[in-house]
């Protein structure tokens, strides 16, 4: 675009928002110049961790956390895509779910970094100043839950019978699978873990809950018309996206707590007091996202066998 034919589409673009375009390039005139520092607020970024003791390793343990709670942020925006967009394309579908899968395939793929990047002696120690905080708060993760699939998918196994879509949205709340990871088995009482989570979010995620009752990306493929359901390249993605999530990234996470927490050089049980081994381990929770995209023979062996090879259609 020449100079004169940029001049005239900035004139045209302000004009329409009801604007002096001369005000807004007197601005850009007197603004100074963009640097790449200022553009991803770069001192901000770096000024977040704050460690709670003296082991180094616990930066690690910071940052890492950091680095995933961003890519949720760019997981949930991809998700958005999908979500609302009207009569969307199962090219465009499968583009942004491929993108999601890839940042879930990032997340697995680092946690080499938790698993081999700090000293065991060192985390089970500055691990103490984190209870009962625990990776289970986090919020970001539980609205890619929300938005993954419907949320009977998403109750614990033991209750589904008793919800329907007429159950209310704190009822289902208070029976999605993870709220197992928050109780005393002995009491059924609540956790500090809970509760702390519970007052910080809860509207929030019911909220969210209700946003995304019709248009999360199971709900959402199944509102297709019938040829687009039948769009291989696309269940290939919903596929591939439903086993990276729930199975791959869930183990890779499962093994480098357990290089810890089996170390037998502390506290085997989470920051959060639940029992990780069953909470984690996808043969215990088969949490699914999308379970018509798969056959019985693979729904039987969910989290039992690797699924690494698993068939795509």
């Amino acid at each position: 675009m020449n100079r004169e034919a940029l001049l005239a589409a900035i004139d045209k673009k302000y004009k329409a928002l009801g604007q002096n375009p001369d005000v807004h390039l007197s601005g850009l005139l007197h603004a100074e110049p963009m640097t790449y520092w200022d553009f991803i607020q770069l001192d901000a970024l770096l000024g977040l961790q704050t460690k709670r003791t003296q082991l180094p390793d616990e930066m690690v343990f910071i940052m890492y956390h950091q680095v995933n709670e961003l890519v949720f942020k760019m997981i949930l925006w991809e998700m958005d895509q999908i979500s609302f967009t009207e009569g969307i394309q199962p090219e465009k579908f499968t583009m942004h779910l491929m993108r999601v899968s890839r940042y879930f395939d990032l997340l697995s793929n680092s946690f080499e970094i938790m698993g081999d990047g700090m000293e065991v002696e060192q985390y089970m120690k500055f691990r103490d100043t984190l209870t009962p905080a625990s990776g289970f708060q986090s919020a970001q993760y539980r609205k890619i839950e929300i938005a993954s699939t419907e949320l009977i998918n998403l109750i614990d196994y033991r209750f589904r019978k008793t919800i329907d879509r007429d159950t209310p949205y704190e009822h289902a709340f208070d029976h999605m699978y993870w709220q197992a990871a928050g109780k005393d088995h002995k009491t059924g009482e609540k956790s500090a873990l809970m509760h702390n989570f519970e007052k910080k979010y809860k509207k929030e995620l019911i909220s969210w809950m209700q946003d995304y009752n019709t248009v999360n990306l199971w709900t959402k493929f199944k509102q297709l018309p019938e040829d687009f359901q039948q769009n291989r390249a696309l269940i290939n993605a919903m596929r591939h996206y439903d086993h990276t999530v729930n199975i791959s990234w869930v183990m890779h996470h499962y093994h480098a707590a357990a290089k810890y927490l089996d170390s037998g050089k502390g506290s085997s049980k989470a920051t959060g007091g639940s029992d990780w081994h069953k909470y984690m381990h996808p043969r215990y929770q088969r949490r699914i996202f999308f379970p018509e995209l798969w056959d019985q023979e693979e729904l039987d062996n969910w989290g039992v066998t690797n699924l690494e090879g698993y068939s795509k259609i």
